[in-house]
C-alpha cells in the first residue's frame, strides 16, 4: 500500500530530558527549513522549542503522560509524516515501552525517523524535504490474513 507524503510535512519533534537542549539548538539552526512545515511534539519539548526558536510547535501531552501514544496515533492516522526524536541511549526511561511502541509504529507506517543529529541533518537537507514522496507502507493486514490460513 502506498501513501503520499506531501510537500509540506508534519514533523514531530521529541527529545528525552538529557537531549532537549540539543534538539532546541538543532531546531534553532534549522528554523528556516522547519518553519516551512507543520511542527508538533511532546509537551515540554514542544514548549521549549517554541520558546527557544520562535517556531510554532503544537504540543501533545508529555511523553510519559501519554504524549508518545498521541504521536503514535497521529502517525497511524496519517497526520505525522516525519519524526525527529533525540533520545537518550544511556538513561533508562520510565516510559521505555511507549518509546519502543512509537518507534515500531514509525517503521510500520514507513515514515522517516531521525534519532540523532546526523540523521536529522541528512533528512532536513535531503531534496525530498520539499517534494511529495510516496512511502512504501507494507500491507500487514494482507500478511496477517495469509499467515492465519
Amino acid at each position: 500500500m502506498k501513501e503520499k507524503i506531501g510537500k509540506k510535512k508534519t514533523i514531530a519533534l521529541i527529545a528525552h530530558d538529557n537531549r532537549k537542549q540539543a534538539l532546541i539548538e538543532w531546531s534553532r539552526t534549522n528554523a528556516d527549513v522547519l518553519g516551512k512545515h507543520i511542527l508538533c511534539g511532546t509537551g515540554t519539548t514542544a514548549k521549549l522549542i517554541s520558546e527557544g526558536t520562535g517556531l510554532q510547535v503544537k504540543g501533545f501531552k508529555s511523553g510519559p503522560m501519554g504524549g508518545d501514544e498521541q504521536v503514535g496515533a497521529s502517525i497511524v492516522d496519517g497526520k505525522i509524516d516525519m519524526m525527529i526524536f533525540f533520545w537518550d541511549p544511556l538513561t533508562a526511561q520510565p516510559h521505555d515501552p511507549d518509546v519502543k511502541a512509537l518507534l515500531r509504529i514509525s517503521v510500520l507506517y514507513d515514515i522517516p525517523v531521525a534519532m540523532n543529529q546526523s540523521t536529522a541533518d541528512f533528512l532536513l537537507k535531503s531534496s525530498l524535504i520539499e517534494k511529495e514522496y510516496e512511502n512504501h507502507e507494507i500491507d500487514y493486514y494482507d500478511r496477517i490474513r495469509k499467515d492465519n490460513f
